[in-house]
């Protein structure tokens, strides 16, 4: 799924965001309205992860919504 469509489904996909990091706040999941940067950093933030790890969990969670 192209990070277009991910923006433009953010309300949808929310939710399985949620269920996947469940430690993020709904505020972090509303603002980051589907931009996979913005998210990998606070799942940096919260989990202690180093950068590429967070972005590699953000690209394997848009594999998942194809």
């Amino acid at each position: 799924m192209n990070k277009d469509i991910i923006s433009g489904k953010w309300t949808q996909l929310k939710g399985k965001a949620q269920a996947k990091w469940g430690d993020l706040t709904d505020d972090v999941f509303d603002v980051a309205a589907g931009d996979s940067k913005y998210l990998a950093g606070k799942l940096q933030e919260k989990y202690g992860w180093e950068r590429d790890r967070a972005e590699q969990e953000v690209r394997d969670f848009e594999k998942t919504l194809d």
